[in-house]
């Protein structure tokens, strides 16, 4: 364990999905002139500083990375409309992934190697320099801890920047087991629109079987108001026995969150040689709230800029179209110009899902893009675009 000050080529800063990604990436790359960097990892105790165990979902082409670590995966998706019709397909040579946090955990650390020293302390201040930055912490005993680094990457949740629309992605899911059989395992279920329409945004049930009597099932809300325990476990009480007909069954396990989907604009670099990771750098995809794959894609700029010797600033890792057409979205949605189940239902009644994923994930063309959304409703989100568009001439607000 670490003590005292040390220097490293490399300090990373919270042991999440983007800390432990770049880890693992970074300790397999070479620098100019020093080779395998020397990184320290620094994390807090466990705690309620730590991040509670959370599931992760993405798509991709073929075998990827994380494979090993995978607790399941899908080869065909649905999305079922507010009037039960269901819209079924097979997204090869995609795949949907569930990852398990705890299992990803495992598995990076496992084979970190010699060159990542974790450190468990609490950062207290992260001070910049012209050539290098020093992190200060404490350890769980009250003993001071000093870091220092030519780079610094902070990956710990911050606010959200303030933005012309913040709306909020909160839900909670329920690991359930049934007495019979009762899920589709080959399939997962993207959006199930058969939920109460709130006033404004749009909600959802999500399935993912892992077999035919055990899924995680989630009640999900994009809107500006979470619930609290009691509305959550209602609605998901609600969607389990009169939606899906589950019958008998029982709960194994709860997991609940909430990402903000925000139309602000982030700042990945800090400082000098301080720099912002994953969500607090615009990973997070603003009108799904999926950041994994973001995520991975913002680490592999980093590195790529270290082996090279530049300034490995972190992108935002989607592109300013998307962006602004997510923007659209969330103001509709927000304003209530837009009906959110009505337009994600036609969305992919009317799509091939594989095109719709590859918008959502920033690999389609402007041309496919236009094609998809002449198939949404074109008078709402014609509204939304004016309306969003003179909503920009107001400044940014400070978002919740």
């Amino acid at each position: 364990m670490l003590t005292a000050m040390r220097e490293f080529d490399l300090i990373i800063v919270g042991a999440g999905a983007a800390g432990l990604t770049l880890a693992h990436s970074a300790a397999g790359a070479a620098l100019p002139g020093t080779g395998v960097p020397r990184i320290a990892l620094v994390e807090p105790p466990a705690g309620p500083a730590r991040p509670p165990e959370r599931t992760w979902c993405f798509w991709e082409r073929g075998p990827g990375p994380w494979d090993d670590a995978l607790a399941a995966r899908w080869d065909t998706l649905s999305v079922v409309a507010p009037s039960g019709q269901r819209y079924e397909q097979a997204i090869s040579p995609l795949s949907y992934k569930m990852l398990r946090s705890r299992d990803f955990d495992a598995h990076v650390r496992a084979r970190l190697g010699p060159h990542v020293h974790p450190c468990t302390a609490t950062v207290t201040a992260i001070e910049d320099g012209a050539e290098r930055a020093t992190v200060h912490a404490s350890r769980p005993d009250g003993a001071p801890v000093r870091l220092s680094a030519p780079h610094v990457f902070d990956s710990r949740p911050r606010s959200a920047p303030p933005a012309r629309t913040t709306l909020l992605q909160h839900f909670r899911g329920w690991f359930v087991r049934t007495e019979r059989d009762a899920f589709a395992p080959a399939t997962a279920s993207l959006m199930d629109l058969r939920t109460p329409r709130p006033r404004t945004g749009v909600s959802f049930g999500y399935v993912l079987p892992t077999s035919a009597r055990e899924a995680l099932v989630e009640y999900t809300e994009f809107n500006r108001q979470a619930l609290d325990a009691d509305g959550y476990e209602s609605a998901l009480r609600r969607y389990c026995e009169e939606v899906l007909g589950l019958g008998r069954y029982t709960v194994a396990a709860r997991e609940q969150g909430v990402i903000p989907m925000t139309d602000g604009r982030f700042r990945t670099r800090a400082g000098r040689r301080v720099y912002r990771l994953g969500a607090a750098a615009g990973a997070i995809r603003p009108s799904t709230g999926y950041a994994f794959s973001g995520i991975q894609r913002q680490v592999a700029s980093v590195v790529r800029s270290l082996e090279r010797g530049r300034a490995p600033v972190p992108p935002v890792p989607h592109r300013r179209r998307h962006l602004a057409m997510d923007s659209v979205l969330l103001h509709g949605l927000d304003s209530g110009r837009l009906d959110g189940a009505e337009f994600f239902a036609r969305l992919f009644a009317r799509n091939d899902t594989r095109d719709v994923l590859d918008f959502l994930d920033g690999g389609s063309t402007l041309r496919r893009e236009l094609a998809l959304g002449a198939t949404t409703p074109v008078a709402a989100m014609s509204a939304a675009l004016l309306a969003r568009a003179l909503a920009g001439l107001r400044p940014p607000r400070r978002s919740p």
